[in-house]
């Protein structure tokens, strides 16, 4: 196998790995953060509002993790930068 293929073959499982963990990791951290608020809102009912809007905007910056991860792999995956370097 020449260069190219190696490089083809090494950046998409690079980019494989790196969007399993990066999907892997986010999930863990939703579904914690879901089940302490639920805890949260069974021992504190009156604080709906203050522990929902907490809630939200943690999913939310969580979430934005896992499409950074997404973004970035695209990335590599379709516009290697290191990809000029190995055509020369």
């Amino acid at each position: 196998m020449d260069k190219m293929t190696w490089f083809t073959l090494l950046s998409t499982g690079g980019a494989l790995a790196a969007i399993a963990v990066g999907v892997i990791f986010p999930a863990i951290a939703m579904g914690r953060a879901i089940t302490q608020a639920l805890d949260a809102l069974a021992r504190q009912p009156e604080a709906e509002k203050a522990i929902s809007r907490t809630l939200f905007i943690g999913l939310a910056m969580i979430e934005s993790l896992a499409i950074y991860v997404l973004v970035i792999v695209l990335i590599v995956l379709f516009r290697n930068p290191l990809l000029e370097y190995l055509l020369k």
